[in-house]
């Protein structure tokens, strides 16, 4: 699968980000995961001893605190149930030596149920969380070097288990030249984030540099995910890892850094139902697979690939070491 090649006449385009407030709070100041109700903002941060989901009012500031003394490993995405329930991916692994992943589950009064999992086939780092309509959760891998890996559980959730994650299938992305991130072009195909819309129709990935919008009709995630998506930019974040929906359709993004914007593309999720038939007649294939082109970025060479391999572990080694120093 690769990204949409071009709009077809008359398509229209994804607006540009624009700010709609600034998190000033030094408390959130690694936001790696995002959720909204259409009224609040939940907000993560990247690690921490403890968990911590900000509660945003529609200004950036923080409204309280829904705090529980589980002490999570590497906390990177958050997504909100159907019944409000808080899902956080602690799933964080840049070194590729965690045993288990885990998933806690937060009710909005701090009651959190931690279920671990376990891969079916060695470690990987993840930092995307997805819920289908039914509660399924779905993680999807970040990958350096090849595709990103959507696995989701095997069997019903066991707390504190672990439960099996089994191989649901995977996603490609091309390189694109949307500026941002800490690690370069690279970063434009690292899977940082997820997030659906409320009814479960419109599914996003985002890397540090873009977001991709799949259409997901009947709710299905690994059907959406082989789809053609809309590629949406969100150039110029610093390290672009959350996102979310509000319940309009509007996407949201956001970045690790004090004082940093919380950024919306409004009318996003419609954009994807207009451009999905317009996608087929540009690629000219009935099936919509996009061609060889793309609007991606020419494949990097295996020495661009190596330098930027070497920057994302040097990036990885220094999040460590930060979060050692706390």
């Amino acid at each position: 699968m690769s990204v949409l090649t071009a709009p077809a006449a008359g398509a229209a385009e994804p607006a540009a980000p624009e700010t709609v407030c600034t998190i000033n709070d030094k408390r959130v100041g690694e936001l790696s995961g995002l959720a909204s109700d259409g009224e609040n903002r939940y907000a993560i941060n990247d690690g921490g001893s403890r968990i911590e989901i900000f509660v945003l009012g529609r200004d950036c500031g923080v409204r309280k605190v829904i705090t529980s003394p589980t002490d999570p490993f590497d906390v990177e995405d958050l997504a909100r149930g159907a019944d409000g329930t808080l899902w956080l991916a602690d799933t964080g692994d840049n070194r590729k030596q965690r045993d288990t992943v885990a998933l806690h589950a937060v009710t909005p009064q701090g009651k959190s149920t931690l279920y671990r999992l376990t891969y079916p086939d060695g470690q990987h780092d993840t930092e995307a969380l997805l819920l289908d309509r039914s509660g399924t959760p779905f993680l999807i891998t970040k990958n350096v070097l090849g595709e990103a890996t959507i696995y989701r559980p095997a069997g019903k959730l066991a707390s504190p288990g672990p439960t099996a994650l089994e191989k649901a299938g995977s996603v490609s992305l091309k390189t694109t030249d949307t500026p941002g991130g800490p690690v370069g072009s690279l970063g434009s195909v690292l899977v940082t984030g997820a997030a659906s819309t409320p009814d479960g129709k419109v599914i996003a990935l985002r890397t540090y540099t873009d977001a991709y919008l799949y259409p997901a009709p009947d709710g299905d995630v690994v059907a959406a995910l082989g789809r053609e998506p809309v590629r949406v930019p969100l150039p110029n974040e610093k390290q672009g890892e959350a996102i979310a929906f509000d319940p309009d359709g509007t996407l949201l993004s956001g970045t690790e850094g004090a004082g940093q914007p919380l950024r919306a593309v409004r009318g996003a999720a419609a954009l994807v139902a207009d451009r999905q038939g317009d996608a087929r007649a540009v690629a000219g294939d009935p099936q919509g697979n996009a061609s060889s082109g793309g609007s991606g970025v020419p494949v990097l060479p295996g020495i661009v690939i190596a330098v930027g391999v070497a920057g994302l572990l040097l990036f990885g080694v220094n999040r460590l070491r930060r979060r050692a120093r706390r």
